[in-house]
């Protein structure tokens, strides 16, 4: 699936003034595409579920 074919989108936590950084992300089957919300064409991250699941587990 081509990077403009996907949906984007941000967490719901990324709204307001304090959080100016953000990331987007988007879900295929398999994977999970990561890229720079203030930058959305500089390109993108493309990880397995089970590798973005254990970077969020760590970071909690």
């Amino acid at each position: 699936m081509a990077p403009r074919d996907r949906t984007w989108f941000k967490s719901s936590h990324s709204e307001g003034q304090e959080h100016q950084t953000c990331v987007e992300v988007a879900l295929t089957p398999d994977t999970t595409a990561v890229r720079d919300s203030k930058a959305p064409g500089a390109g993108h991250l493309t990880v397995p579920h089970p590798a973005w699941s254990a970077l969020l587990s760590s970071l909690r």
